[in-house]
């Protein structure tokens, strides 16, 4: 490959100024949040609009060069890293508008650099809702999102990423788009293409552009924060939390003692909620259309019948929006608070709900045979069985030193979900981080299924290599 021929045909295409090879500009994009991977690149590359990512797949083919696209950058297995001093990193922040707007289809049609905030809000000015929401919605972008199949807080009442799309503009590694815009929720005519790209982590082709599912805005929403004995009472209070609402439930988040800890620590301004300390604690949220009183009234019978079956030792009502506010930053900022304490090993699994209990407890106690004082912090979405089962390092150990361990403890941890029918990567993806233990898990008619798909697509492995399989 002649490298300044393709910087040229790349300059000549989208514009000096958007072929950036520069170190210091390149940098914060060439290492994974986490500080995991270190990457490489031949240049960043920041197309204006889906015309030119096709240019760039067209002159990348020609030339026989590697392409990683990436979003904001808040992945968490380095699937938006590249590691080829001669790939190419394709940027998506420049496609950042709104293309149309269909407030009675409740639709709406993004493009994939546009930040989850920014879709948000362009759904609240159509007073619609559109529900993904993550820790990192003010950096993350819509694409990446897709191309990973996020799933955040409100997967239990909407799902995950892949269930708000109703159509994907994507360019293929061939340079040619396929685009399936069109917003219909029936149409059955032929394979669902779009479920290709929705989770593939850019390995199968670029979106550029989505249709979105947009949901009638909450007129309502009642929080609490609840203590409870046991997981397993935390599974036991939200069925019930489901049956006594109708499915108004929209977020139900398992939070550990430690980790309460941890965020009332760490965070500025954070602290407990109520008066006592207790093992487990969970967020829970109900919405509706109707009025704010009714749902008060509700999420109160809920908490007070949870009490009477010892489901519920106590809790704390939101009051007000700052209230309700400061507690959702107890659970969003869990992540980010355990860096403070050291290396943290994180799993991102789930298992059936109702496995979670005998998870937790099978893989606590596995984890502190093997390395005495490791601190467990399992915690997230219990509400559809995903819990992030983060290992904080004992106190007194060097941090490199455990860390190094990560490989041995993921063999644990992901042993005991997977024998409870459970999957090693629930919300995260596959990247860098899984990719080896994707194929000694998956069978290998699974595994060369989707060999196949990639060859069919991507025949000269031209996009994102080196991710997933």
């Amino acid at each position: 490959m002649n490298k300044d021929a393709l910087l040229a045909d790349l300059r000549a295409a989208l514009g000096d100024a958007y072929v950036v090879t520069e170190p210091e500009q390149l940098a914060p994009h060439l290492v994974e949040r986490r500080g995991l991977y270190q990457g490489k690149a031949l240049a960043m590359l920041r197309p204006a609009d889906s015309a030119q990512v096709q240019a760039v797949m067209r002159i990348a083919t020609q030339h026989g060069a590697k392409v990683v696209p990436q979003g904001g950058n808040t992945g968490l297995v380095g699937g938006q890293i590249p590691m080829d001093d001669a790939c190419l990193l394709l940027t998506l922040g420049r496609l950042n508008q709104v293309r149309t707007r269909d407030a009675a289809n409740n639709t709406m049609t993004v493009e994939a650099g546009a930040t989850l905030h920014a879709v948000q809000h362009w759904a609240l000015e159509m007073e619609r809702l559109f529900p993904l929401s993550l820790a990192s919605e003010g950096t993350c972008q819509i694409g990446g999102n897709l191309a990973s199949n996020a799933g955040g807080t409100q997967v239990l009442r909407y799902g995950n990423a892949r269930d708000l799309v109703l159509g994907l503009e994507v360019v293929l590694a061939s340079g040619d788009i396929w685009s399936s815009l069109g917003g219909l929720r029936k149409d059955n005519t032929g394979y669902d293409l779009k479920h290709l790209f929705l989770g593939s982590e850019g390995t199968l082709g670029i979106i550029t552009a989505a249709t979105l599912k947009l949901f009638a805005l909450p007129k309502a929403q009642a929080t609490a924060f609840v203590a409870v004995p046991s997981v397993e009472a935390a599974v036991h209070l939200l069925r019930q939390a489901e049956a006594a609402s109708g499915g108004q439930v929209t977020g139900f988040e398992l939070v550990p003692r430690i980790g309460l800890e941890f965020v009332t620590r760490h965070l500025e301004g954070a602290r407990d909620p109520l008066t006592q300390a207790h093992a487990w604690y969970v967020l829970i949220e109900l919405s509706s259309g109707g009025t704010q009183s009714v749902l008060d009234e509700l999420l109160g019978t809920l908490l007070s019948q949870g009490i009477e079956q010892a489901l519920v030792l106590d809790g704390a009502v939101a009051q007000s929006d700052t209230q309700r506010a400061d507690f959702w930053a107890l659970r969003e900022s869990l992540s980010d608070v355990q860096r403070r304490e050291g290396g943290s090993i994180k799993h991102d699994i789930s298992v059936p709900v109702s496995a979670m209990g005998t998870f937790i407890e099978q893989a606590t106690q596995a984890v502190l045979r093997r390395l005495p004082g490791i601190r467990p912090v399992p915690f997230g979405h219990i509400g559809d069985g995903n819990v992030h089962f983060n290992l904080s390092q004992p106190v007194d150990m060097d941090t490199q030193d455990y860390l190094a361990l990560w490989g041995e403890f993921n063999d644990i941890v992901h042993g005991i979900a997977l024998s409870l029918n459970g999957s090693i990567s629930a919300e995260h993806g596959i990247g860098q981080l899984k990719r080896d233990e994707l194929a000694q898990i998956k069978s290998p008619i699974e595994m060369e299924m989707m060999r196949s798909v990639k060859h069919a697509l991507d025949p000269k492995g031209l996009l994102n290599p080196g991710k997933i399989i």
